[in-house]
């Protein structure tokens, strides 16, 4: 078994990651933000950049992989952790707004051939308030987003509503408490 070092995945946000942090890398990602124009793995400028890295499945895996790669050059901003969901938290208690929560449930009804766009809206929101995006952990997700128990969207919803630990209280006790009443 590979290493999770050695993932294509992994190897795929590094090769990002690496043109962002490379002036001579500016080019790739004007491409690469250029194709979110088209459908993922539809513009042949950008296969150069993303083909090198992808295993020999087809179908959704390439297209998740074109997708993460331009979505990436819209926004690549280094430090983003957790899922979508998790970003969303983190964009919702920044911004106080009641659009946001509207946005990542249109983004969980999603189907596959639906995301796309909900992506881009949701992946220029987060830009646009300085909300990184971990892109292995979306790159993961998407690959399974259509998984039968439909646990992404679950985790995605965890990361958003879920129950986080509290700062431990004046007596020194933690208590659960939703993430949204920990803001």
């Amino acid at each position: 078994m590979k290493s999770e070092k050695d993932w294509w995945g992994r190897r795929l946000v590094d090769s990002l990651a690496a043109r962002r942090d490379n002036p001579q890398g500016r080019g790739a990602l004007a491409d690469l933000r250029r194709a979110l124009q088209r459908p993922p793995g539809e513009d042949a400028n950008v296969f150069r950049y993303v083909v090198p890295h992808l295993p020999g499945e087809r179908g959704w895996t390439e297209t998740a992989a074109f997708l993460v790669a331009s979505l990436f050059a819209a926004h690549p901003d280094a430090g983003g952790s957790g899922d979508i969901g998790a970003a969303f938290r983190r964009l919702a208690d920044k911004t106080n707004s009641e659009s946001v929560e509207r946005r990542f449930i249109a983004l969980l009804n999603a189907d596959a051939q639906d995301l796309a766009p909900h992506l881009r809206q949701a992946v220029s929101l987060l830009k646009a308030n300085a909300v990184p995006v971990d892109w292995e952990q979306l790159l993961k997700d998407l690959l399974a987003w259509d998984h039968p128990d439909g646990y992404v969207r679950r985790n995605w919803a965890r990361g958003f509503w879920g129950w986080v630990a509290k700062d431990v209280e004046a007596e020194g006790k933690p208590t659960d408490q939703p993430a949204s009443a920990a803001a």
